[in-house]
Order: structure tokens, then sequence, then C-alpha cells
């Protein structure tokens, strides 16, 4: 595996160095999260079936944008649109980092609940308070930093969860969580988003009610790839690729399960999809040119082994 993780800003710093890297090696990071780790790994195949060195690290929102504007890291596959507008304001306002591609659309993020909770009676944030105590008064988010609109709906007292605690682990925890109380049909409120294996492995149902926090139709979003500013002038063939990229929630949630279920990498996994699923590869790489200069789509078909 070419990819290299990082979980923290000193251990990123020490790739300082590399701030005016070339175009030789593509830096890319993701917040944890199985469907951008999935992008980012099959990103990663491509590129690396083009001739490309990548470089893959696991950060918080927060730190990503501050790398990206420090000339750290080249690219992020997971602006999620608007669940992340809190995030990514004040970056967009300075034009310090680039949106150059919408990857992905048909997302949703929002609160959900087991069907059997559902079915009792919560189909909607406002439903919640009444039964605070079979909730146990808590509700579970994913990574630190992941959490920022759950933890303001309760700062603000909104729907009247003023006192609930916010559980954050990791995607994998809050899951492991949701799949305890549900043998025991226990009730438990949640993050829940599509593409996600979530969506057919669980039975869930999303909430109502939500829409000033996490936008309307359940959180409806699209995803969107970012760029530090500049990267695409610099890079245009990587740049080219990267405007062309596209995916889709079956793509992504079959993607996904290899990860979640069959323990696959990010970057297993991406190729194991590619490799089943290459129709794809054309549009993506129409006019895109492998690092030698020769042809892309050949060269990447020759790394996945066609």
């Amino acid at each position: 595996m070419t990819g290299k993780l990082i979980f923290t800003t000193t251990a990123l710093a020490l790739c300082a160095h590399q701030a005016t890297a070339n175009c030789d090696t593509v830096r890319m990071a993701e917040p944890g999260w199985t469907d951008l780790a999935l992008t980012t790994g099959v990103a990663s195949v491509v590129l690396e079936g083009l001739g490309y060195t990548t470089e893959s690290y696991v950060l918080g929102i927060p730190v990503i944008y501050e790398s990206m504007v420090g000339g750290d890291l080249d690219v992020f596959l997971g602006y999620w649109d608007p669940a992340m507008e809190s995030y990514f304001q004040a970056y967009r306002e300075a034009g310090d980092i680039e949106t150059v591609h919408q990857n992905l659309e048909g997302a949703k993020f929002t609160f959900a609940v087991p069907k059997y909770v559902y079915d009792a009676g919560v189909t909607d944030f406002a439903d919640l308070a009444t039964h605070a105590d079979k909730f146990g008064r808590q509700m579970y988010g994913i990574e630190p930093g992941s959490n920022d609109i759950m933890l303001g709906i309760v700062e603000a007292d909104a729907f009247g969860l003023s006192g609930w605690k916010v559980v954050e682990s990791s995607e994998q925890g809050m899951l492991a969580q949701v799949k305890r109380n549900a043998r025991g049909e226990e009730w438990i409120v949640f993050l829940g988003w599509a593409p996600h294996p979530m969506n057919t492995s669980f039975d869930i149902e999303y909430l109502t009610g939500g829409d000033n926090h996490y936008g309307p139709n359940f959180g409806g979003a699209t995803v969107h790839t970012q760029v530090r500013k500049g990267y695409l002038e610099e890079c245009p063939n990587v740049g080219k690729l990267l405007t062309q990229m596209t995916f889709d929630v079956p793509m992504e949630s079959a993607g996904m399960a290899y990860i979640l279920d069959d323990g696959n990498d990010p970057k297993e996994a991406g190729a194991r999809l590619l490799k089943e699923q290459p129709q794809y590869l054309e549009a993506w790489l129409d006019g895109v040119e492998a690092k030698d200069g020769g042809n892309g789509l050949d060269a990447v078909r020759a790394h996945l082994g066609e």
C-alpha cells in the first residue's frame, strides 16, 4: 500500500517540506468516513495506474482545510454540501480552496433511528425529547470534529434537547452501538447517511424536521471535489481526471461494503470495485494521459490487470 495514514497535525507537519510538491505525488485526505475512504481509495488506484504516487491522510475536517491552505494537501473528495457549509464558508470567502467538481448527487445526512423506534412514534426531531428516558438522553455521532451540527442542536436547546449527551467515537463505533441496541430493540438515535451499507444492513428510518440544521430532503446533499488554490493550473492532467471522476450512490454503497463487511482496505476495495464495474473508467479518463504521456485508459486497465 503506497498511501500513508497520518492522524495528527504534528505528524502532518513533518511533511511540510513537501508543501511545494510537484505533480508526481498527489496528496489527499479524508476524515475517516467510509464513503470518503472509498472514493479516496478509488482515486488512488486510478492515479497510481496513471503512474503517479499517492498519499492519503486521515484527518479532521478543519485540519484538512488548514492543511490545504498551507500547501500540505492537494485534494479532498468529500465536501458534503450543505452539511459541511459551516466548516467551509470562511475558506470559500477567502478563496483559499477551490471547489472544482460535483462527484456525487443523491446523498443524505441527518438523524436516523431503527424502524422499531420509528414505528413507536419517533418520526421527527421534535419527537425525541418526549421519549428522552428511552434514549438515555444520548445521541450517537461519529469522529470528534464531525458532529458540530449535532452538538449545536444540543447547545441551542433545539427541540428541547438541552442536556443530551452527544456520544462521539467513530463511524464504526457508532454502527457497532446501533447493532447492539438493535439486537434487543433498545432505543437509539444516531447520525445516518447515504451512500452507506447501513441502509441495507439495518432497518432504519430518517427523521423529518431537521431542515434548518441538515438541510431539506433529509439533509439531501451533493458531494464535491475540492483542491488547494491553483492546483488545477499546476497539475492539469490530474485536474482533468478530478473534474471527470463522478460516483453514484449504488456504486459507493457496494464499495463501502467491501471495506466494512469484507475487511478490504480502501485501495483494495477501490481496485475490486473498478474491476467489477470498469464502465466508469472511460468517462473518467477521457483525454487524461498517463504520467509518461501514454494512453491513460490503457495504463489504468493494465494496472488493474485487465
